[in-house]
């Protein structure tokens, strides 16, 4: 395991993008391996899993997008694997993040729709998640992001095997959008501007503080889910228009992520994942 790359491209093809199966392969390829590496604990592999939000499969450089340039998730294609027939569970934000998060099909837990702003439902506490199976084993957990997998406390991240958290309870375009640093609240108004740069900045700093121990890191952006939104500068710098600008701010975050693992030494022992959760949207207003 310490000889090669563990860089994981997952780049999938059609209105789906995940397969449901990786965290169980994630999982058990991990707890598996550990019996070999006991003795050698920097050898157990940190996981990145970088997730967008309704990204389409055509829309970055490694499936042809043109008009989009994404070359740090191209590069990640190339130095890795790129699966190309791998679905999601559903065509939903909740049930495919369930199904990830589990490995399991959303329907068996209950979950079919989109968790609301004011559902009172969440993610069963009895479901095993990644981040409980990896924290058995000795990981570090964080999650950065959108969790969208039940809003109330004993539904949130920090009761489903996650360490740190820090983001946003649901979809960018519901109400009480309010921002996360663990269990606690700030209740000042969220700039989505920026949200993807505040999201790359706790992901790093997540590794920092992490880098001397194996890890687990969710990174689970909100964009390109609508409204859009993207920093300034990138605003203007696509051809597809501020789609476009969004999904190339992601390709830079995932840059960010990358170089922070690089220059941290831990890029070799290193799994990186991306994909989108379930597809893209099709025609919907993107006034900001």
């Amino acid at each position: 395991m310490g000889k090669g790359r563990l860089v994981l491209a997952v780049l999938v093809r059609g209105e789906s993008m995940l397969s449901i199966y990786w965290s169980r392969f994630v999982a058990l390829a991990t707890l598996t391996l550990l019996p070999l590496v006991v003795t050698a604990e920097a050898l157990r592999p940190n996981i990145v899993f970088v997730f967008a939000d309704d990204l389409g499969y055509g829309d970055i450089g490694a499936f042809g997008a043109t008009d989009i340039k994404t070359p740090n998730i191209d590069q990640l294609a190339k130095d890795g694997l790129k699966f190309t027939d791998f679905y999601s569970a559903a065509s939903l934000c909740t049930p495919s993040r369930a199904s990830l998060l589990t490995g399991r099909h959303s329907v068996r837990m209950g979950i079919s729709l989109v968790f609301m702003d004011d559902s009172i439902d969440g993610m069963p506490l009895e479901e095993i998640t990644i981040a409980e199976a990896l924290k058995k084993a000795g990981y570090a957990t964080g999650m950065v992001g959108k969790w969208h997998l039940g809003h109330l406390d004993r539904y949130m991240p920090w009761n489903q095997g996650f360490d740190e958290f820090y983001g946003v309870p649901y979809s960018n375009d519901m109400g009480n959008f309010f921002w996360y640093e663990n269990q606690q609240i700030d209740y000042q108004p969220i700039d989505q501007h920026y949200l993807t740069k505040r999201y790359t900045d706790k992901a790093v700093d997540f590794i920092d503080r992490h880098q001397s121990q194996p890890f687990f890191l969710y990174l689970a952006h909100s964009m390109p889910h609508v409204p859009l939104y993207a920093s300034p500068e990138f605003e203007g710098s696509s051809e597809r228009g501020l789609y476009g600008d969004v999904v190339q701010e992601l390709d830079w975050s995932l840059g960010k992520v990358v170089a922070a693992l690089r220059e941290r030494g831990l890029l070799e022992n290193t799994l990186v994942v991306f994909s989108s959760d379930n597809g893209p949207w099709l025609m919907i207003w993107t006034l900001d």
